[in-house]
């Protein structure tokens, strides 16, 4: 994302959260004004957001909730753009699903009434992974770097994971990536932009598997 010339206002939903708030980081670094909704714009979690360089200057903080309309329809009103990242997070499906369909609905419409113009990517998900998964994924893709194999709560059950559907995309036309393909191509992403440095024991012959 280039820098900004003129003064835009950028949304994004759940700023207190750990990709929302390196968003948060890179949007303000680049000049735009940030409007980040939270549950409490006072809660002490916040705080890292308030720290941010230009925050003081281009960051307000709106109270809002994915199921509360109006409370999004007033953080996104005056918006050229809104990143949606906030969801609900647990291991009751039954508790996340609903919850996360009916706020993204309303971000959107929310969106289409401020005349936001839609564009960008749509990341969708169709399972859950256990953290361990995850650093189990990258350490075999990338032995170089010293990922940790093991997590802190690995004594306990991990919780059974869950599955959605992802059919009505694919009736849509939309080809989907693998965890596994996307956890890879993230990495590469980074090392190209010189966020991570390149190992020589690297090898770029890696054959994805589902």
């Amino acid at each position: 994302m280039s820098p900004v010339s003129t003064p835009t206002t950028i949304c994004v939903t759940g700023a207190g959260g750990f990709i929302a708030s390196w968003i948060v980081k890179l949007l303000l670094e680049k000049g735009y004004v940030i409007r980040g909704t939270v549950k409490n714009p006072d809660d002490a979690k916040n705080n890292h957001l308030r720290e941010l360089e230009g925050a003081k200057e281009r960051l307000t903080l709106c109270k809002a909730d994915l199921l509360d309309f109006e409370s999004l329809r007033e953080a996104i009103i005056g918006c050229d753009g809104v990143f949606h990242t906030a969801s609900p997070v647990t291991d009751d499906p039954e508790q996340m699903v609903e919850p996360a369909v009916t706020g993204t609905r309303n971000v959107i419409v929310a969106s289409a009434e401020a005349k936001v113009k839609p564009s960008g990517r749509y990341l969708c998900t169709e399972s859950v992974l256990h953290r361990g998964e995850v650093v189990e994924i990258l350490a075999k893709f990338f032995p170089e770097y010293p990922i940790p194999t093991k997590c802190k709560d690995e004594t306990k059950p991990r919780a059974k994971p869950y599955i959605f559907s992802n059919q009505k995309l694919k009736d849509l036309g939309l080809e989907l990536k693998t965890v596994k393909q996307s956890l890879y191509e993230t990495v590469k992403s980074l090392q190209e932009k010189g966020h991570l440095p390149v190992q020589p024991t690297q090898t770029d012959d890696i054959r994805i598997r589902s």
